[in-house]
């Protein structure tokens, strides 16, 4: 399956496809979770095998946190079930890993935000649904958690799978351009804060906003550095934060220093011309190991401390492994020579617009092995909405917007023609989802038991609270 539409057909006959696909795999299809054998468990201790063993019960320990923190964690998991299922056969490239904690608010190099798909550890091509379905279950584990009704769940997994369905229609009636320009500013999504949700809400999502401003480089030296004999660096707070020069007691710095400075360059390249410039404008300085998300616990991320004319002028670079998708198992696809160049052009893709640091390397990691990373800033705008707090209306409005957005990255890539025919003007994929997502919230509350199960019989090992 490919994501992206090679063949120039005319509209009728990409409308056909559509019309096909729903034939051989009907809307009502889409609700079916095939029975599964799979240990849930299993699976995740294959993924741990390549991780950093010391941060693994990190990992389970923010997994175990509860069922939304399980499902954050368990995109293997799913991406097995998935495979069992009925799928439409219209491919797209894919986030891999879209729940709701992955869509965010970021800012565009032009310094405005955006409020878009965040995440891309995952990202690969394969069935539009899957992304569908990955997003509206964890609206609705997310809403069973907040103790919302089975009538509120009902209604947000609804609405999400009604607006990612309008929104494509939308599109396949949109011109090519019009489609990769395409995006949510948050302002926009403000203004439908305020017509449909309570004064607090408006002002929880304005404080969201005003957060995200203050998000960049500067901000986070302020909260991850200190100022020791004169020179910045990082703080070390362990696990979660450890410096190069703690981490690697007794080793000789320098040859450290001078393979990270090799690994920058390296880097460098696989960056647009203006910005190598801009990147050589600023002298690394400090190195950390720090510890990432919840699915992403145990891969290698690192931070790297860069300085401008000056400690008050910083940069910080964030370092991630990138390993194979967990879908790349389970549907047909590319292969990449390098994993954090399939995250980097994914990114690209479904993006409206990426970090202008954005770029991928591989080399020797500073713990032995070859490791594929990409690169990007460690904050930029960044800002996220708190999911454990919202009322039924907000996670409503905001499971719509991040619909929306993935819609609009889908249609990029994919034959918007087509799965808009597909999908139809009616509310059977709306239901249909609907069914799915509930299901699977079952399903994942199982699976999330069979974790503390493992944790209590020793199977496992969890440290929580970290």
């Amino acid at each position: 399956m490919t994501a992206v539409r090679t063949e120039h057909l005319s509209v009728d006959e990409r409308r056909a496809r559509g019309r096909q696909a729903r034939r051989d795999t009907p809307l009502a299809a889409l609700a079916d979770l095939a029975d599964s054998d799979r240990d849930p468990i299993s699976l995740l201790e294959v993924q741990a095998k390549s991780r950093v063993q010391d941060l693994v019960p990190i990992r389970y320990g923010r997994m175990s946190a509860s069922r939304f923190s399980f499902f954050r964690g368990a995109a293997l998991v799913m991406a097995d079930d998935l495979s069992r299922s009925p799928d439409s056969g219209l491919g797209s490239q894919l986030c891999g890993d879209a729940h709701l904690s992955n869509f965010g608010i970021y800012a565009t190099p032009e310094r405005k935000l955006a409020f878009d798909i965040n995440d891309f550890d995952e990202t690969y091509p394969g069935p539009f649904e899957w992304d569908v379905k990955r997003l509206a279950a964890s609206l609705v584990i997310a809403a069973k958690d907040n103790g919302f009704s089975g009538k509120e769940r009902k209604k947000i997994v609804r609405g999400c799978a009604a607006e990612y369905r309008e929104t494509m229609i939308t599109q396949a009636g949109l011109g090519n351009l019009a489609v990769w320009y395409s995006h949510i500013a948050p302002e926009d999504g403000l203004e439908d804060l305020q017509i449909d949700l309570k004064k607090r809400m408006v002002a929880r999502t304005q404080a969201t906003l005003d957060k995200a401003r203050r998000r960049d480089s500067v901000q986070a030296a302020g909260k991850f550095t200190e100022i020791v004999d004169g020179r910045r660096r990082f703080i070390s707070d362990p696990p979660l934060i450890v410096p190069a020069d703690e981490l690697f007691a007794g080793t000789d710095l320098t040859q450290i220093e001078d393979l990270l400075r090799q690994r920058v360059r390296s880097y460098r390249n696989t960056l647009q011309w203006d910005r190598r410039v801009l990147l050589d404008a600023f002298e690394m300085t400090h190195i950390a190991r720090k510890v990432v998300g919840v699915g992403s616990v145990g891969t290698r991320a690192w931070m790297i401390l860069m300085k401008g004319v000056d400690d008050g002028d910083p940069l910080i670079l964030q370092v991630k492994e990138a390993q194979p998708s967990v879908l790349s198992g389970y549907v047909d696809g590319p292969t990449f020579k390098n994993e954090g160049e399939r995250v980097v052009n994914g990114q690209r893709l479904m993006q409206a617009t990426s970090d202008i640091f954005l770029g991928w390397e591989r080399g020797p990691g500073l713990d032995e092995g070859e490791h594929d990373f990409y690169i990007r800033q460690l904050r930029d705008g960044k800002g996220s909405a708190v999911i454990e707090e919202m009322v039924p209306e907000g996670l409503e409005l905001y499971g719509r917007l991040c619909a929306r957005v993935l819609a609009y990255a889908h249609a990029r890539s994919s034959d918007r023609i087509a799965i808009a025919e597909y999908l139809g003007e009616g509310t059977e994929f709306d239901f249909a989802i609907g069914e799915f997502a509930a299901a699977y919230t079952k399903r994942n509350a199982r699976d999330h038991s069979a974790l503390l199960t493992a944790i209590d019989d020793g199977r496992v090992s969890a440290e929580r609270g970290v």
